[in-house]
């Protein structure tokens, strides 16, 4: 039955365990037949997409830990003229170093580059799930032995249960049949703080309302520093509305269709 990999992203802190310990484990070893040693620099089979978002105030930093997906309907392993890929029963998708010829074919058609060519040896190469491991002894990949925050994990699909129904896949990967799956990708965010100029004082409790083209909704209120935070919502172009008791109404617009949007200070006057 086939494993795969579920990464929860709401648990992942950066730390960069799990590429490190990739490359530890790969350099300067052969694991023939499974793989032949990693370059010490240019490739990472398991490499953290690391990327800041928003604008000051509201910044934060999204990690995306990204390896090969070992796709079902693989695009690489259909463009490889030497039928050097190979599927493992357990899902696990192989390069034989020993049968690729260096044709790069595969390099170009991996929808989310994670397949490397090393020059020196003329080969392609990528994440092999530790499949040596796996076949003396180990149960996980060191990437998923070595995180702290459990933020990867690696069994048979159906041990995942509901987990599964709830994930989602990266968009290159996305109808290939990907078996690498993750919780809480980043979508986009709007914050923002209420501030009453006039009292010289932020708004407090003030409900804060925004309204998507498309029609998704959402409702919070300014907390004790006068901040508002909407997290996790479909990137659109959302109408906010501010309302409190005794002020007058105030309307901004925010556009998250690229990237997400701090919309700073929000003055609000009385009525």
């Amino acid at each position: 039955m086939a494993k795969a990999f579920l990464i929860d992203l709401s648990h992942c802190n950066g730390c960069y365990n799990c590429q490190i310990v990739c490359k530890d484990e790969h350099c300067d070893k052969d694991w023939l037949p499974y793989a032949a040693e990693q370059p010490e620099t240019g490739q990472f089979w398991m490499r953290i997409d690391e990327k800041v978002r928003g604008q000051v105030p509201w910044v934060r930093v999204s990690y995306i830990p990204t390896l090969c997906a070992h796709c079902v309907d693989a695009p690489c392993a259909a463009a490889c003229n030497s039928e050097a890929f190979t599927r493992r029963s357990d899902g696990l998708l192989l390069i034989n170093p020993e049968a690729c010829t260096g044709c790069r074919n595969c390099v170009d058609s991996c929808p989310q580059g994670s397949i490397y060519f090393n020059d020196k040896l003329n080969i392609a190469q990528k994440c092999t799930g530790c499949a040596h491991l796996l076949d003396n002894g180990w149960n996980v990949p060191r990437c998923v032995d070595a995180c702290a925050h459990d933020a990867i994990q690696f069994k048979e699909e159906s041990e995942f249960g509901a987990l599964l129904s709830k994930a989602e896949q990266l968009p290159g990967v996305c109808g290939l049949g990907a078996q690498v799956y993750y919780l809480h990708l980043p979508k986009r965010f709007i914050a923002g703080s209420v501030v009453d100029l006039q009292a010289d004082e932020v708004l407090i409790g003030a409900t804060v309302a925004i309204e998507g083209r498309s029609g998704f909704t959402a409702t919070t209120e300014t907390d004790d520093l006068g901040d508002f935070k909407f997290d996790q919502i479909p990137p659109d172009e959302y109408t906010l509305t501010i309302t409190a008791n005794d002020y007058t109404p105030l309307t901004v617009t925010a556009n998250v269709t690229v990237a997400d949007f701090s919309v700073g200070d929000l003055i609000i006057s009385k009525a």
